[in-house]
C-alpha cells in the first residue's frame, strides 16, 4: 500500500481519537475512551509504517498539520467551537506549508 494512504489513515484516526478524547471527559466515558486509545493505536501503528518510506520530518509535518487543521473543522461542526480571523489565517498558512512540502521539497521522495 502507498505511504501516503498509510499516512491519511494515521490522520484520520488520529482526528478520530483527538475528537473522542474530549468527550471521555477525562476517560470518565467508556465509549469515547476505547475510540481514543484504538483510535491513537492505528494512527501511530500506520505512522510507523509511513516511516519506512519517508522521512520523520516531512512525515510529521503533514500529519500533524493536517490533523490540526481537520480538528478545528470537527470543533467547528461537532462542538461549535468557532475560530477568529487570526486562527484561520493561521491554519491556511498550515496548508499552505503542507502543499509547499509536497509539490517543492526533494526531500518527501520515498527512500
Amino acid at each position: 500500500m502507498n505511504a501516503y494512504i498509510y499516512l491519511a489513515i494515521a490522520i484520520i484516526s488520529e482526528v478520530i481519537a483527538t475528537s473522542a478524547l474530549k468527550s471521555s471527559d477525562g476517560f470518565s466515558k467508556l465509549m469515547p475512551s476505547i475510540a481514543v486509545v484504538l483510535g491513537y493505536g492505528i494512527a501511530f501503528y500506520c505512522l510507523s509504517i509511513v516511516l519506512r518510506t519517508m522521512p520523520v520530518g516531512i512525515t510529521y509535518a503533514i500529519w500533524s498539520g493536517l490533523g490540526v487543521v481537520l480538528i478545528a473543522i470537527v470543533g467547528l461542526l461537532y462542538y461549535g467551537q468557532r475560530l477568529d480571523l487570526p486562527a484561520l489565517l493561521g491554519m491556511c498558512l498550515i496548508v499552505a506549508g503542507v502543499v509547499v512540502i509536497n509539490v517543492l521539497s526533494n526531500s518527501v521522495t520515498h527512500q
